[in-house]
Formats: C-alpha cells, structure tokens, sequence
C-alpha cells in the first residue's frame, strides 16, 4: 500500500482532493467533472493512479455523483462499514493507497445490482 504523511499528501493534493480522499468528505452533488461525463477510458484514483473504473460500467444514477456498477477488478477496491453521519453505509477506499473515493449501494442496475457513488475530485480520466 501506498503511504504518505498528510504534509506529503497536502502536497500533491489540492485543498478538495486532501478533503474528500485523506479526509474522507464529499464533494457537492452535480459539481464534479465526471458527473455528466462519457469518453470511453479508464477511471484512475487521484493519489496513486491505480486503476479503479471502466467507462463502460458508468452509468447515470441521477445522484450527484459519478455512477458506476463494478470495479475495473476486484482488487482495486477495498470495501468498509462507515456508521458515520448516523448512517448505516459501505464506503469505497483505493485498496493501493486508502483513498476514500464515495460509498457503494445496493440499487444499482444488473448484472451487479450495485451502485459505485464515487466524487469526481478522487478520480483521474485516462482516454483508451
């Protein structure tokens, strides 16, 4: 796993990026770049670039949020309880760096069902 300090990570990261993936915030519903989005290419995490999501499992869940139904693989993510907010909820980390990317939900469309709501802001877009 990638580590860095959070003076290391300040310094690659802008103010919104440190905040939603070191910090684990959210960024605004339907202000990230990937919302309404559709190149064909490859989702990479915004700290380490490891691989994360296909353009072609995107999808729009009419959320706020960049959609998706799987992950480019299963080792991409790492998958975890998050009781915050008084919420009951999975959140989504990079499984290279523990970025926190957004959270997954059971109502997503077939063949998975689910619903990778990850911020725009902890995403990098690589063309094919």
């Amino acid at each position: 796993m990638t580590e860095k300090k959070s003076d290391e990570w300040r310094n690659v990261l802008t103010d919104e990026q440190y905040y939603v993936c070191r910090e684990k915030g959210t960024e605004r519903p339907f202000t990230g770049k990937y919302n309404v989005f559709e190149k064909d290419g490859v989702f990479h995490c915004v700290c380490c670039q490891q691989k994360l999501f296909d353009s072609s499992v995107k999808f729009d869940a009419g959320c706020g949020w960049p959609s998706f139904y799987q992950a480019i693989n299963s080792d991409a993510i790492t998958l975890q309880e998050d009781n915050s907010l008084g919420m009951e909820r999975t959140e989504v980390l990079c499984s290279n760096c523990g970025a926190h990317l957004g959270h997954v939900f059971p109502d997503g469309p077939e063949p998975t069902g689910l619903r990778y709501c990850i911020n725009s802001v902890a995403m990098t877009f690589k063309d094919r």
